[in-house]
């Protein structure tokens, strides 16, 4: 015997347009991302020669921004069009589909605090890669440098990471005016300086070691990212929290609004 929440089984007004409104939001974000990162790549010239993503030694940023594009995009038309046309295929995929990033979200958190070490080196092996690819994209460029400068740190260990990059390198096979230097986002900011001296860091690595802390940050991403993670450690776990939540939030309408849809068809067959 079941009972519902109405004397007739009923499909809900409220929780239909409570879940397309909740889907509606990230549906339009997901164009958004996907508008963003498909001009990226036209500006970059991406789209007329696909190769250039495959060729590129680390990671294009604007991959990650369309991948979230194209998800967000799909899960919100699912729950959109689920929700208004009470499409119970649509609403289980949109569900299933959120638990299984729900659970993938734990499962990554979980592992990354079990296995520091491994996601450590993994981590350095991302930044070296990409240390590599500098000057090969212009949007993972922008993102070291913004990385380095909120971070103030340099290189993955060192500034002497600097060396994997063709344009940076020390050896005497290059000739590049960076030879031996560092991206300016490395620099220690003059706080009198008002326009950015983008070649501050030239030929800093000729000089002795002793004295690149006077010009540059010589503390490496990686330990300064473990040292800002444990003074910012509630608010990522606020963050996280509040993602959980609203995921969790998702779930209660999409399987409300399929019970009560499969309530009002059971009835249909008395």
């Amino acid at each position: 015997m079941h009972y519902y929440r109405y004397s007739n089984a009923e499909v809900s007004c409220w929780y239909k347009y409570l879940l397309f409104s909740y889907n509606i939001v990230f549906w339009l974000a997901g164009v958004v991302f996907l508008g963003v990162g498909l001009w990226a790549w036209s500006e970059k010239g991406v789209l007329s020669d696909l190769t250039k993503v495959t060729r590129l030694h680390g990671i294009d940023p604007v991959v990650l921004v369309l991948l979230v594009g194209v998800v967000m995009f799909t899960l919100g038309f699912a729950g959109c069009v689920g929700a208004l046309r009470e499409n119970i295929c649509l609403l289980k995929f949109f569900c299933g589909a959120i638990v299984f990033i729900f659970f993938l979200e734990l499962a990554v958190a979980v592992l990354a605090f079990l296995f520091q070490d491994w996601v450590r080196d993994r981590f350095r092996e991302f930044f070296e890669n990409n240390i590599i690819s500098y000057r090969d994209d212009i949007d993972l460029q922008n993102l070291i440098d913004s990385l380095q400068k909120a971070n103030q740190c340099c290189g993955a260990y060192s500034p002497e990471d600097w060396d994997l990059n063709a344009y940076f390198n020390c050896s005497g096979s290059s000739y590049s005016r960076e030879k031996c230097g560092v991206p300016f986002s490395c620099c220690v900011p003059d706080p009198a300086q008002k326009v950015i001296n983008t070649q501050c860091g030239y030929d800093v690595r000729t000089q002795p070691k002793n004295k690149w802390d006077e010009s540059i940050f010589t503390k490496g991403c990686i330990q300064a990212l473990e040292g800002w993670l444990p003074r910012n450690i509630y608010i990522v776990a606020g963050i996280f929290i509040a993602i959980s939540l609203l995921q969790i939030f998702g779930i209660f309408l999409a399987r409300t609004l399929i019970s009560d849809i499969e309530a009002v068809k059971a009835g249909h067959h008395f």
